[in-house]
């Protein structure tokens, strides 16, 4: 039975709980799965732990109707039942086997998740997070942590959401030599690329991925090209092997790209696409974030609308796209299940 403790309960936290609800007789009969959440802290939602297990449905209906959870009760001895712990308590006293690590962190520090993982590996608990900053700023120290306490560091949904990016390389992957990976890593600004394609002018796209739900009312770290670079770092560190920081990775944003330039693109029959890679060239990994005139011939070039894609180039199976959801509740959300999955089978 795997014990899990939630550090954050917003969107992708609920998606989890989503799935593990549904899908709980079905992850039992094929996977042999069992689990049980105990805790979840969340500095807006309120926080409550059980040792036996808390009832994911009672947890959803707090969540949807606003209510605190430091309101939660049960029919449990009153001795084994904490309400208002803070994630770091959460962290080291409870007895979750895994803590799922989906609270809000700035991407510039890392934090609070960096010291959330810190404090779940040393207290000898596996950490499967959402969260690019610690994947994107200490990757390795991450990594060596987990390794010294014995336990997993997971982050499968920091790259594309739940398509199996990060297990797509180390898995199906494994014994070739990746060369390079590129392509769409954010499918806000591939969403406006693709609407100004269809004739509409890059204020006009940002307007409407924006009144969708694609782009945030800020959208710079979409447009300028940050989430992606942070994407970009992760993939370098797990794929490449290096140790790159954010800032190792140029960086160039679709805010320049006008009408005339897709027009141009159109007539080398060729379309703009927001491209993030990290390649061998000359012996040395390059990673970089940038606006690309891609052929029609490659398959990233047919990949429109809020999409994420990305192309392996291998020595043994040449090139190898995948293509999938790069964001939502229920997309995230499996990410963190496959990573519980892994965690349990191992």
């Amino acid at each position: 039975m795997q014990k899990i403790a939630l550090i954050g309960f917003g969107t992708v936290g609920q998606g989890l709980c989503e799935i593990l609800r549904d899908k709980k007789d079905e992850l039992n009969k094929k996977y042999n799965y069992d689990w049980k959440i105990v805790a979840v802290s969340d500095v807006m939602k309120g926080s409550v732990y059980c040792r036996d297990g808390l009832n994911v449905e009672k947890l959803l209906n707090f969540a949807a109707s606003g209510r605190s959870l430091d309101e939660y009760d049960c029919k449990c001895n009153a001795d084994i039942l904490e309400t208002g712990w803070d994630a770091l308590r959460t962290i080291n006293e409870s007895n979750a086997d895994v803590i799922c690590e989906l609270a809000f962190t700035d991407l510039q520090t890392g934090e609070p998740a960096i010291s959330h993982c810190k404090a779940a590996f040393e207290s000898g608990k596996h950490i499967v997070t959402s969260n690019k900053g610690p994947a994107a700023l200490a990757y390795q120290e991450m990594l060596k942590l987990a390794q010294n306490n014995n336990v997993e560091f997971k982050i499968e949904g920091t790259v594309a959401s739940g398509t199996p990016i990060l297990n797509l390389a180390e898995g199906s992957l494994a014994g070739n030599t990746i060369t390079s990976v590129k392509g769409i890593l954010n499918g806000t600004t591939n969403y406006i690329l693709s609407e100004m394609e269809n004739g509409m002018s890059y204020d006009d796209a940002l307007a409407k991925a924006q009144e969708l739900g694609y782009a945030e009312a800020d959208p710079t770290g979409d447009v300028e090209g940050y989430d992606a670079r942070a994407k970009v770092a992760i993939l370098t560190n797990v794929v490449m092997g290096e140790s790159f920081g954010i800032n190792d990775v140029s960086c160039e944003g679709i805010t320049k790209i006008t009408s005339e330039d897709i027009e141009k693109a159109k007539s080398q029959n060729a379309r703009w696409k927001l491209l993030g890679s990290t390649e061998i060239i000359d012996g040395k990994v390059v990673a970089s974030v940038r606006p690309e005139m891609v052929p029609m011939s490659h398959p990233l070039a047919g990949i429109m609308g809020a999409t994420n894609a990305l192309t392996f180039t291998t020595d043994l199976m040449g090139d190898v796209t995948i293509v999938g959801a790069g964001a939502g509740k229920i997309e995230t959300g499996f990410s963190i299940l496959t990573d519980l999955l892994a965690i349990e089978r191992g």
